[in-house]
């Protein structure tokens, strides 16, 4: 940071003796207030919120059924075998493992929440790259700098702000490329139609591979489930079985109990 101020000052003190006759002209951007007046960003970012409020849900959602399955060992830790608790065990590190390759998949440093955000806000960047350039070139600016800490702007007048200048570029830009869509959609709609028929066959294509893709992960989840809810069937069966012997062994005991009873007063009536 120490390097890139003392490159600053260098630049602009040698810049001012060599252009001190006509004197500099600078201008900085602040990239804020541009994102926030790009209507395409601000959709495109409500858009990512939303599906990152998704993933948060799932999330807790797992963790809640982590949660579950470990009050529900503790409960029954008592009542199970060696077994079990080893089966019930593994599955709970299995849910664990599952949960935290989610969370690194959406939340992690190359996960898709910065991928999005990368994606989502390098158009922008490039639009305001170009229209800085031509501003810059066309109306003889010396410097324009971004309005961050990088920078380290402490202060600048508002008549060194040519964000709205970039803004007007951009939004020039945009209605552009919507009258250029435009016109391709309209080429397009007037293409032949052997050529709407290829397009048509490869979107099928595309969709088929989808759904077969759809069809393998939903089989993966499928036999996964199957498997924990046949696992779930074993140690209901023999938890049953246990519970069945348990109550058998005490009817046996509450039994013989009673016979003992019955002999001695039986021994007790023949005394007396």
């Amino acid at each position: 940071m120490k390097k890139l101020i003392l490159i600053i000052i260098v630049t602009l003190s040698l810049s001012f003796q060599a252009e001190a006759q006509r004197g500099l002209k600078i201008g900085y951007v602040d990239m804020d207030y541009i994102l926030e007046n790009v209507p395409e960003y601000q959709q495109a970012n409500q858009q990512l919120s939303n599906q990152v409020q998704k993933w948060k849900t799932a999330l807790e959602k797992k963790m809640q059924t982590i949660a579950d399955l470990k009050e529900s060992l503790d409960t029954e830790r008592a009542l199970l075998t060696r077994e079990l608790i080893e089966e019930r065990e593994a599955e709970i590190k299995y849910e664990e493992e599952q949960m935290s390759n989610y969370q690194q998949e959406k939340f992690g440093p190359n996960g898709a929440l910065i991928t999005q955000k990368k994606q989502l806000l390098q158009p922008v960047q490039d639009q305001v790259f170009n229209a800085v350039q031509e501003i810059g070139s066309t109306r003889e600016y010396d410097f324009i700098y971004e309005n961050s800490a990088d920078a380290l702007m402490l202060y600048s007048a508002n008549r060194h702000d040519i964000s709205d200048q970039v803004l007007r570029m951009i939004e020039r830009s945009a209605r552009k490329q919507r009258v250029d869509d435009r016109k391709n959609k309209k080429a397009e709609e007037e293409k032949p139609k052997k050529e709407v028929y290829k397009s048509v066959t490869k979107a099928r294509e595309d969709a088929e591979e989808e759904k077969e893709r759809t069809e393998e992960r939903e089989a993966i989840v499928n036999k996964r489930e199957q498997e924990l809810q046949d696992r779930k069937n074993k140690r209901d069966s023999l938890r049953q079985a246990r519970k069945r012997e348990f109550e058998e062994r005490r009817n046996k005991i509450l039994q013989e109990r009673q016979r003992m009873r019955d002999s001695l007063q039986e021994v007790r009536n023949r005394n007396k």
